[in-house]
């Protein structure tokens, strides 16, 4: 358990990291015009986020679930693999990556690293990392809830960033 809480407090570090690159980045954005849409579910998105991190801990402490080595360090690799695929996107789209949705008018789609690939990468870190970082150490309700609520939240945030991007002129950015 003691190793578990480092590794959910390691990506509460990182995600606080993540924050502090969105503000700059919103900054950023905004100096230049960008346009913020979607902040109705941006209070949900955060919550769900946190509930994530306490959630894994909270029924690992109180259903005591258990560490099963094979299956438990596969996810940690899954984790592991969705926090370079996020860290990725952040490389790839500079600036213009952010926590919100935050276009700058007349700035190209960004169309490499892993958006040659995929159309919305982040959102495949975020899926990936929301269902294996409960089940490293069998939190497979919080992985449940999370994937349920996550997919709907994201269905609605995709829609936005979406349309977002197909109102900005040059084809905008993706966040």
């Amino acid at each position: 358990m003691i190793w578990y809480t480092a590794g959910v407090l390691a990506v509460a570090a990182e995600r606080l990291a993540e924050l502090a690159v969105a503000l700059r980045n919103a900054r950023w954005s905004r100096a230049r015009g960008g346009i913020e849409t979607g902040r109705g579910h941006y209070p949900a998105m955060v919550a769900l986020h946190t509930a994530l991190l306490a959630g894994c801990l909270a029924e690992v402490r109180l259903a005591g679930r258990p560490f099963l080595p094979l299956f438990s360090w596969t996810m940690v690799v899954v984790v592991v693999a969705a926090q370079v695929l996020r860290w990725w996107c952040i490389r790839t789209l500079g600036h213009q990556w952010n926590t919100r949705v935050i276009v700058v008018p007349g700035l190209p789609l960004v169309t490499g690293g892993p958006y040659r690939w995929l159309r919305h990468p982040n959102y495949v870190a975020v899926a990936a990392e929301g269902l294996a970082l409960p089940l490293v150490h069998g939190a497979w309700v919080t992985a449940l809830a999370f994937t349920a609520l996550n997919s709907l939240l994201m269905a609605v945030r995709i829609r936005c960033e979406d349309g977002a991007l197909a109102l900005a002129t040059a084809g905008g950015v993706r966040t």
